[in-house]
């Protein structure tokens, strides 16, 4: 799904636009043991309570595609008979209607939930009557002859509340309030199948994680049999690790600043194209950077040597794990010096007098602890 589909998808969980057919949900304990379960149905709740239930699904939609947002993709032969496909295309056909699969998948998920705190698992069911977009780009409502019914899960962490004062309009004092078992928003979750060209794809799922650091491996297994890829974070930690081992002392601060450059105008390039994938960088364009930057053939045959053995030959990598589109940092053991992600130009290192130097280029507005100051 690119971003302009799941942002169209994200705009159905709101009260005035959702078709939700039901939501179903497993509370569990820290011991993996079902504490209750529940049906309900979104039209019968008061306008707070669903717009609650609607914001914790719409954060499993949430996130930067590639980091919290995970593409799954089955192989054919999974789709024709793998059990973990079958149990979602039932959940979605059935409109989780089927207590058996409903049950099955709470099955699936509970044993991966590697916490002591209580867990609510929520699945909810809608039918999008998906409007036709004629080739400019406008919606003919009349027009639409497609209805994407999917299933949205939430996998939310239910924390026990300090006892505190709280106020007490009868007494019209404070008085003490007992803790409680407050729901916060999911830390994983997924949507199946994926709305692609207007349409479901069947093919694949999104999966949602809060935590860029985790993959959530035995979930990802259990839902869709399906290897995660490297956790967003890591991913970023490997891949700088090769560029370091590799280039040796052709790591400099010129080409470090130029493989960011690039990659950053590449997603520049793409972010305009709303219906675009997110980004993919390979190998190649990784050593088109470094040749233009004079890299050494050893080096560079040292990089994709070690590129194959982190990642495999053919491996595509985000773009945003590989820079930060927000910022580009310099560190050293007693200085961070941050700089916004396009400006990079106005930091360069130097030897001065036989020393290191790290040189920023010091423009208008410069403030010393929130002081303005002359140089």
């Amino acid at each position: 799904m690119n971003k302009k589909e799941i942002a169209e998808i994200k705009r159905r969980l709101n009260p005035e636009f959702h078709n939700v057919t039901c939501i179903r949900g497993c509370y569990v304990n820290g011991q993996g043991e079902i504490i209750s379960t529940f049906t309900r149905s979104i039209e019968g709740m008061g306008e707070e309570e669903a717009e609650k239930y609607l914001a914790i699904f719409k954060r499993v939609l949430s996130g930067v595609q590639g980091q919290n947002l995970l593409d799954i993709e089955f192989a054919p032969e999974q789709v024709m008979n793998s059990p973990e496909h079958a149990l979602l295309m039932t959940l979605k056909d059935t409109a989780l209607t089927d207590d058996s699969a409903v049950e099955s998948l709470y099955q699936r998920i509970i044993p991966t939930l590697a916490t002591e705190d209580h867990t609510l698992i929520l699945i909810m069911h809608d039918g999008y009557d998906v409007p036709y977009r004629s080739q400019d780009g406008q919606r003919v409502a009349e027009m639409s002859t497609e209805v994407f019914h999917y299933v949205l899960c939430a996998i939310c962490p239910v924390k026990l509340t300090k006892p505190t004062l709280g106020y007490n309009p009868d007494t019209n004092d404070f008085r003490n309030r007992e803790s409680d078992w407050v729901v916060s928003m999911p830390e994983q979750g997924f949507l199946f199948p994926c709305f692609e060209e207007r349409a479901a794809d069947i093919y694949r799922a999104l999966f949602y994680t809060r935590d860029t650091a985790q993959s959530h491996d035995e979930l990802v297994n259990a839902l869709f049999a399906f290897q995660p890829p490297m956790p967003a974070d890591l991913q970023k930690e490997a891949f700088q690790a090769v560029l370091q081992d590799s280039l040796r002392e052709d790591c400099s601060y010129e080409v470090l600043q130029a493989v960011h450059e690039q990659v950053m105008e590449k997603m520049e390039e793409q972010k305009s194209d709303k219906h675009a994938p997110p980004l993919k960088i390979d190998k190649y364009d990784v050593k088109e950077v470094l040749a233009e930057c004079g890299v050494k053939p050893a080096n560079m045959a040292a990089f994709e040597e070690k590129f194959d053995q982190q990642f495999g030959a053919q491996a595509q990598l985000n773009a945003v794990n590989i820079v930060s589109p927000k910022q580009f940092q310099v560190k050293t053991p007693s200085v961070i010096i941050r700089v916004n992600s396009d400006r990079a130009d106005l930091v360069e290192t130097r030897i001065i007098d036989g020393r290191a130097y790290i040189l920023i280029r010091a423009e208008d507005g410069v403030e010393v602890n929130g002081v303005n100051v002359n140089i």
